[in-house]
């Protein structure tokens, strides 16, 4: 077990967020595959070497949802970076140890496509099952460490998601 000062010198890990609209003022929900039953969360994910943020966002968002970047339209880049620590007992058991954490730039994203673009049943899926829900819900679902991070965010993109 790492103690708290081991886990406040661990670096955060670099992390893409989406949160993909349908247009019309809701959110893409995904329930995750691995974790807690009823842990609803956006798509997120690692940014890869020499990756720009937009690119990783684009990428994790086809690799989670099956949507391609040809059927969505960026709208917003979060202008900040946002962290988040992870519970003192996941920090082991996640990424090899290695993070405390994720600092995250998110990304609003319109499905310009229609929701049968939208495909969870892909290669590593990361959901088993996905709705559209307002900002509110979204807020309400995502696991408690992260529920700060959500509301800055959609705070920040409520202007452009109205």
């Amino acid at each position: 077990m790492l103690s708290a000062a081991e886990i406040a010198a661990l670096p955060y890990r670099p992390c893409v967020g989406v949160m993909l609209t349908d247009g019309a003022g809701r959110l893409f929900a995904g329930a995750r595959v691995h974790g807690a039953v009823g842990a609803w969360q956006a798509p997120q994910g690692g940014i890869d070497e020499g990756e720009t943020p937009e690119a990783a966002a684009l990428r994790e968002l086809e690799e989670e949802t099956g949507v391609a970047p040809d059927q969505v339209t960026v709208l917003a880049q979060s202008a900040e970076w946002h962290h988040y620590d992870l519970p003192h007992d996941v920090v082991p058991k996640r990424w090899g140890g290695r993070f405390r954490g994720q600092k995250q730039v998110w990304f609003l994203i319109r499905l310009d496509a229609g929701d049968t673009a939208i495909n969870v049943d892909v290669d590593h899926a990361e959901f088993s099952d996905w709705r559209w829900m307002t900002p509110d819900q979204m807020v309400e679902v995502i696991v408690p460490f992260k529920r700060p991070i959500y509301r800055a965010v959609l705070d920040e993109f409520a202007p452009v998601l109205a």
